[in-house]
């Protein structure tokens, strides 16, 4: 099983649509998929012109998710919903994931991906110390994928949900750049 990741494109934007729809990610990303939400929400990445990065996750070349992943500092009120509950090293990274297929959740396909991306977010930003991640309490499938990946639960406390239904409180985990820089 091998992971690459590429920038999402706008040409992706209806396969991206066709995942944002999926009940399955719909609880959890409580998404708006009309043309102009896409637009609004992947199309400043998908042209370079907004910070973070909307990244395809390929499993041998085909496309089964979603990872987004942006350095907290570009993003002050984000950044600071982390600090009232945790240290946020300056340069660390956030990520937020989905997969797709719905034939393909609950086969530890989520936890290879965030595996995955963490090795690449190593390399392709070197001088991240942390990757720091919240989770909605409820969701539990998410936070075990995470701590299968190496997560560490490090804080609980109120965020702002994605999706309004959802209770305000979150884990946050974390997972430290390697002292060896082998990973």
């Amino acid at each position: 099983m091998t992971f690459t990741f590429r920038p999402l494109t706008r040409a992706d934007f209806a396969l991206l649509r066709r995942w944002l729809e999926q009940p399955h990610v719909a609880r959890w990303w409580n998404h708006e998929t009309t043309p102009e939400a896409l637009d609004r929400d992947f199309g400043g990445t998908a042209d370079g012109t907004s910070p973070g990065e909307d990244l395809l996750a390929l499993l041998d070349g085909v496309p089964v998710g979603l990872v987004q992943r942006s350095r907290l500092a570009d993003f002050a009120e984000y950044r600071d919903e982390f600090a009232a509950l945790t240290d946020v090293p300056d340069g660390a990274v956030t990520i937020d994931y989905l997969v797709g297929d719905p034939g393909r959740v609950g086969r530890g396909l989520g936890t290879a991906m965030i595996g995955a991306v963490v090795a690449d977010t190593w390399r392709a930003h070197p001088d991240a110390p942390a990757i720091v991640v919240a989770v909605v309490a409820a969701n539990t499938a998410s936070w075990r994928a995470l701590e299968k990946a190496g997560f560490r639960r490090v804080a609980e406390g109120a965020m702002e949900p994605d999706n309004p239904v959802d209770d305000p409180l979150h884990y946050v985990y974390r997972r430290d750049r390697p002292v060896t820089g082998n990973e």
